[in-house]
């Protein structure tokens, strides 16, 4: 991931208990909504091979990371299948070294203003405050107080009538998850609503 071009559309898409044979469709999806970087969990069932699959129909088109690492085993596995930035729901410091050593983005999650610090001095690229929607874009203005220098990625409760609040309070990025990539819209195969979805999301963002 080159975070000069993920800061010129810090938003990233969450991909969580998808299927194999929804990556393909989806891909093509998020490729023609605009969006640029994606994760894939690595709680979801076969997330090694996803990862895989997901990088190779992406094609250079998309940045492909990992998220949910919570080990180092979870790390290596998601670094071979090509992912090539890394998300954490918490602060795992060996994890968030070795990225930081080895020049890989990693975005370590935190809520608590100790538990952001602690991810910063770590080594994080921003800190995942998560969830996000807990205390709203209120609390990014709150934590950017004694914070300034510390980048933040909003994380739970974006949605287009919130995105714009977080990056006015202070958040550097966003990142969405199920409220667009929606369980039925994926059963249904109902790609054209996760594409209007997302662009509605890019549309808000003041970039």
């Amino acid at each position: 991931m080159d975070i000069s071009k993920f800061k010129s559309l810090p938003l990233l898409g969450i991909l969580r208990g998808i299927k194999e044979d929804s990556i393909e469709p989806l891909i093509e999806t998020v490729v023609a909504s605009g969006l640029k970087t994606i994760e894939i969990t690595m709680n979801t069932k076969g997330a090694h091979d996803l990862i895989r699959r997901t990088v190779k129909a992406a094609d250079d088109r998309l940045v492909v990371g990992a998220g949910t690492v919570l080990t180092m085993e979870d790390l290596q596995s998601a670094l071979d299948a090509g992912a090539t930035f890394i998300v954490l729901p918490v602060l795992v410091a060996d994890v968030v070294r070795y990225c930081a050593k080895n020049s890989i983005p990693v975005f370590p999650g935190a809520f608590t203003p100790q538990e952001v610090y602690n991810a910063w001095l770590a080594g994080a690229t921003m800190v995942k405050v998560f969830p996000a929607g807990l205390l709203g874009p209120k609390y990014f203005a709150e934590l950017k107080g004694p914070f300034n220098d510390i980048e933040l990625l909003a994380c739970g409760g974006v949605n287009v009538d919130t995105i714009g609040m977080f990056f006015s309070s202070g958040a550097s990025a966003a990142a969405f998850g199920a409220g667009t990539f929606k369980k039925a819209w994926l059963e249904q195969r109902d790609f054209s609503s996760i594409r209007r979805s997302i662009e509605d999301l890019i549309e808000k963002i003041p970039i």
